[in-house]
């Protein structure tokens, strides 16, 4: 018979594992394929990445693992990776800020002077700096993740047969193996929409599973919570295959943006007409502000992430 000591850790790793389908299905349900790899969807992605930590650690404090051994080393190798790959994350979400501050000026030029052939080439001058510098954001932003993604092979793995090792410390290497590979799959996202994507880098699965293979009769934790982490990743991968740069749609509406005001200037110029440029320039008011909006936030949520991070791993290290 079942003693109440191993029921309740048998209940707290169902409960984990049933969390993590929830979650993944919202996020599946919350993705719009109109706007693709959205601000929205990515902090949504985030935010799901923040509660699998959080309820990770928890999951440690219920189980009652012993102190100073394996477990705590594999708990830390993977806070540090998290880490490491937000602060990357970071660093080309920070990169454009810069572009931001290059094009949100653009609007006023145009809104509080009227379109002369001087305020024309002001503007296409600040139009052509704006296209270079996303040229070199998305360049700086590769290097990133060949330099600094690449060497922590970020891959969103299927599992193969390595139940043997899933029951280790009341099942808690389970758990943090489902975290782990749920992560990876997390962060894959958030890199390719916010600092780079490329089928030459790291960041995609090694393996995709089909879901219509996987058996009734396998365990709770491969059927519900690796479908749901499949058939999220075959969703977006769809999006995402084929395309290089960065695929957050709210900097790809962005620059398009600035090329058609660019294209309607030279327009302009070229005929001699008097056309109302006023619709682009409004659009591309209303991108830049949603970008700029977007990329702040973003950063605040991983500062918090950090935050939550540090104190985690003080909270396990004083177990």
């Amino acid at each position: 018979m079942m003693n109440h000591s191993s029921s309740s850790t048998t209940t707290s790793i169902i409960s984990f594992y049933s969390y993590l389908t929830r979650s993944l299905d919202d996020l599946y349900r919350s993705f719009d394929p109109q706007t693709v790899i959205s601000i929205h969807f990515l902090q949504l992605v985030l935010a799901s990445l923040r509660s699998f930590h959080t309820e990770l650690t928890l999951l440690v404090h219920k189980l009652h693992l012993p102190s100073g051994e394996k477990w705590l080393d594999e708990y830390m190798d993977e806070s540090a990776r998290l880490w490491e790959v937000c602060h990357v994350i970071k660093s080309g979400v920070s990169n454009m800020e810069i572009y931001c501050s290059m094009g949100t000026n653009i609007p006023s030029i145009l809104e509080n002077h009227d379109l002369n052939p001087q305020i024309s080439r002001e503007v296409l001058a600040a139009l052509n700096r704006c296209q270079r510098e996303s040229v070199r954001l998305e360049e700086e932003n590769k290097s990133l993740v060949e330099t600094r993604i690449k060497p922590l092979t970020l891959r969103f793995e299927e599992d193969s047969l390595v139940e043997l090792k899933f029951n280790g410390f009341n099942g808690f290497r389970g758990a943090l193996y489902a975290l782990k590979n749920i992560s990876s799959l997390l962060l894959k996202i958030m890199v390719n929409g916010l600092v780079y994507c490329s089928d030459k880098t790291s960041c995609s699965s090694s393996s995709y599973m089909n879901t219509s293979s996987y058996n009734e009769s396998r365990t709770l934790f491969r059927t519900n919570f690796m479908v749901s982490a499949a058939r999220l990743n075959e969703m977006v991968n769809e999006r995402e295959e084929g395309n290089d740069g960065i695929l957050l749609y709210e900097f790809q509406e962005t620059t398009h943006a600035v090329n058609e005001l660019k294209r309607e200037l030279e327009r302009v110029r070229g005929s001699g007409m008097e056309l109302d440029i006023s619709p682009r320039v409004e659009i591309l008011k209303s991108c830049f502000g949603g970008l700029q909006c977007g990329i702040e936030n973003t950063i605040v949520q991983l500062d918090d992430f950090f935050d939550e991070i540090v104190e985690s791993r003080k909270k396990v290290l004083e177990l």
